[in-house]
């Protein structure tokens, strides 16, 4: 069993910490403060490779696993976390088009997509539809060679600055539950589409939060994903991979957090001494990096098993985002104690990535929702014992 990464996996992460280092940490603070959506930068993040890491090479992309994914997301996330996570959606949304697209709908988006010429949003979650997405209501009604949408959808990533919405609409009848739900794609600008207020977040501020609105919106029946009524197996399909990159900007928050408290322990004093040399921070530090290494192991064994297609892939990755995201909340919060007022106060990144990762601990599904795909998996036969 090799745990080491190969050259190329090296290369890949020294990439993206590149351009972590160029085209966002230096920005990040102002992004937040002024809920500033940086699409010039996004842009070229396509033309880094970053907008296609996993689509299929045939298509455009870089055909990554998700394990490089993983890697590269964990470097983003130093430079920006809130940019960064807006990344990994719009590569769920790309790979999602470009592997049940037909030709035409791929050839339509998917090359704009991956150069970033076109960015996506995905359009599952509503205001009364969010751990329990299977109940939403938006319906996308037959009419000839055509749907009819009508609905609205919350708390959408990048509504209102892109082009493309992957949307799950109701296909069949109200009561049909997760088999009667369909995806499709939906431009932008489509009439019929309106957006809401960007909301004002905790965190994440530079990415607009909006409500998106479908009255009557008229899309070629050739935009669904897919056959009708399987949606929501998409819908989930693109959350195993959605989670595991939500974890990883948790994993580089974390690792950001852990260096800047190293840096702050050695070079400030107290009672005549340097903070590293007190025994009872050195624990803490250890602590910060024993769950930071444990969650690393965690997140990249999931994603293996999903390159893998392991049967057991859903529950690792819900197991995954779960630890992850909850160490990296606690690791950043830890990191902000140690920092003293100094961690409190915006000079210093500690309260933004507090408040960047808490979000982590609710999207892609909540880690009480994490919980429970992990327990029903344990509670079938045998599969307790394979986890050995």
């Amino acid at each position: 069993m090799d745990f080491s990464l190969t050259d190329d996996q090296k290369a890949l992460a020294a990439a993206a910490a590149d351009f972590a280092r160029a085209e966002l940490a230096d920005h990040a603070a102002d992004w937040d403060a002024t809920s500033h959506f940086p699409v010039d930068v996004i842009r070229r993040a396509g033309e880094a490779g970053f907008l296609g890491i996993y689509t299929p090479e045939e298509h455009g992309g870089l055909g990554l696993s998700r394990l490089e994914a993983s890697l590269i997301f964990e470097q983003l996330s130093q430079g920006c976390i809130a940019t960064t996570a807006y990344l990994t959606i719009h590569n769920m949304v790309t790979w999602m088009i470009a592997t049940w697209g037909d030709d035409a709908l791929r050839e339509a988006w998917v090359p704009a997509m991956v150069a970033g010429e076109a960015l996506g949003s995905y359009c599952l979650t509503e205001p009364g539809a969010g751990s329990d997405a299977a109940s939403l209501r938006t319906k996308a009604v037959r009419d000839g060679d055509d749907y009819v949408i009508s609905g609205s959808k919350m708390f959408i990533s990048g509504a209102g600055a892109t082009e493309v919405l992957v949307v799950m609409a109701r296909t069949g009848e109200p009561d049909s539950g997760a088999g009667g739900v369909s995806t499709i794609v939906v431009p932008a600008d489509a009439a019929g589409v309106e957006y809401g207020k960007n909301e004002e977040k905790m965190g994440w501020k530079s990415q607009p939060t909006r409500l998106v609105s479908f009255d009557g919106v008229r899309v070629p029946v050739t935009n669904r994903l897919g056959a009708e009524g399987e949606g929501f197996k998409f819908a989930m399909k693109g959350l195993d991979g959605g989670r595991l990159n939500i974890a990883s900007c948790s994993l580089g928050a974390a690792q950001q957090a852990l260096t800047l408290s190293r840096d702050y322990l050695a070079e400030r004093k107290q009672f005549g001494r340097d903070l590293s040399s007190f025994q009872a921070l050195q624990f803490k530090l250890a602590d910060m990096a024993s769950e930071l290494t444990a969650a690393r192991l965690m997140v990249r064994h999931a994603a293996w098993r999903l390159d893998q297609n392991d049967p057991e892939a859903t529950a690792h990755c819900a197991m995954a985002k779960r630890f992850a995201t909850d160490m990296g909340f606690n690791v950043c919060n830890e990191a902000l104690q140690l920092h003293g007022g100094y961690g409190y106060i915006r000079e210093y990144p500690l309260e933004r990535l507090v408040r960047d990762t808490r979000v982590h601990q609710i999207l892609e599904g909540t880690n009480e929702i994490m919980r429970l795909i992990v327990a029903r998996r344990l509670l079938a036969d045998g599969v307790i014992e394979s986890l050995q």
